[in-house]
């Protein structure tokens, strides 16, 4: 049975109007101003619901710091340059980047810190974080100024709304949020349709199977369109860590998880983390299509340990305990298994034709 205050409200929305799409669920849990998700939660940590890997080790951020003075380098060194965030969480990247972004000093100067959140609670948390960066916090993307840009977004994708499709006998049909007999939230499949069949068929890669389950998500093909636009015009790059796939995939994927543990999609609506493995085939078409460059995805583990992760870690352990050489390794190593955090995907977006250095071609070739 769905429970809290958010879910009595979604009820009473699909009983006044009828159901509901999977992606407008899922805005409604997330993002809702009194009762979504990020509207009250502290969802980051060990006594929030996930762990990030900006949370798991300082090198993660370090090397993205480093990787975007080397790409600032290839975009012909502007000054100043927009630095943003998606979804900066904790701050904790953004503050682990810009320290390893003073190592190069003429660099660090350049910055702009924006961050696009939507969360007072997590706005709040940036704030006593990265007081000294002066950063500017923006609800959307579109409200970045104008000129070059570097950007980054870790694990920011798998949290827009998607929308469900299944092939049944009688073709299309789209996924909906429903009431049972109960009064309850529960999935649907409305009636197959033109519409629904177009969409699906445009998403779907490969044959289509008897009760195959479809996922879209419309917001993030219009960020890779909108930034891939912007790319072509104005010099920068963009880096998209995540969960997902560049290939075809089946099966429904939409997740909930609440205090470190998998729970059932519609029962804690505004209490439970949403997210959604993400397509980043799709995303990689739509921005080529808009035309910008494309390069990557690759697995985590393999863009970090090409920085020099490990490097990284033996410089950092030189001066430690031996319990902070312990914790430093065991960060470092989750964030390369292939079974957990090193399977996730990187890819870069990046203004049409920029020459990257040779030590960053990891990102033009494939897993």
């Amino acid at each position: 049975m769905s429970k809290g205050p958010l879910a009595a409200r979604i009820a009473r929305l699909i009983a006044a109007e009828g159901p509901i799409s999977v992606a407008a669920f899922v805005a409604m849990a997330l993002h809702d101003p009194n009762d979504g998700y990020y509207a009250h939660a502290q969802p980051i940590g060990a006594d929030g619901d996930f762990i990030t890997a900006p949370e798991t080790s300082q090198i993660f951020g370090e090397l993205i710091g480093l990787w975007f003075a080397r790409m600032w380098e290839a975009i012909g060194r502007p000054d100043p340059v927009v630095l943003a965030e998606l979804g900066p969480g904790r701050g904790s990247l953004a503050r682990d980047l810009l320290r390893a972004a003073g190592t190069v000093p003429v660099f660090r100067r350049a910055l702009r810190l924006y961050l696009i959140e939507t969360s007072p609670r997590l706005r709040a948390e940036q704030q006593r974080r990265l007081a000294d960066a002066a950063p500017v916090w923006l609800d959307a993307i579109d409200g970045l100024p104008a000129g070059p840009l570097l950007l980054v977004a870790n694990e920011f994708l798998d949290a827009l709304p998607i929308r469900q499709f299944i092939r049944g006998p009688i073709g299309w049909s789209e996924r909906m949020v429903a009431l049972d007999p109960a009064g309850a939230l529960v999935f649907a499949d409305m009636r197959a349709s033109p519409a629904a069949a177009l969409l699906a068929e445009q998403a779907r890669r490969g044959s289509a199977l008897s009760d195959e389950i479809v996922e879209i998500c419309p917001a993030a093909l219009a960020l890779a369109a909108s930034l891939g636009d912007r790319l072509v015009h104005q010099p920068g790059a963009a880096l998209f860590i995540d969960y997902g796939y560049a290939d075809e995939r089946r099966g429904m994927s939409l997740r909930a998880v609440r205090r470190h543990r998998p729970v059932p999609a519609l029962e804690h609506p505004g209490a439970a983390d949403l997210s959604a493995d993400v397509d980043f085939g799709a995303f990689a078409q739509a921005a080529r299509s808009a035309g910008a460059g494309i390069r990557g995805p690759v697995s985590q583990a393999r863009f970090l340990t090409s920085l020099g992760a490990k490097v990284r870690l033996a410089a950092l352990s030189a001066g430690a305990s031996p319990a902070e050489r312990s914790t430093l390794g065991q960060g470092l190593e989750r964030l390369l298994d292939p079974e957990g955090m090193g399977g996730f995907k990187v890819m870069a977006m990046t203004s049409p034709n920029l020459p990257l250095p040779d030590d960053l071609a990891v990102l033009c070739k494939s897993p």
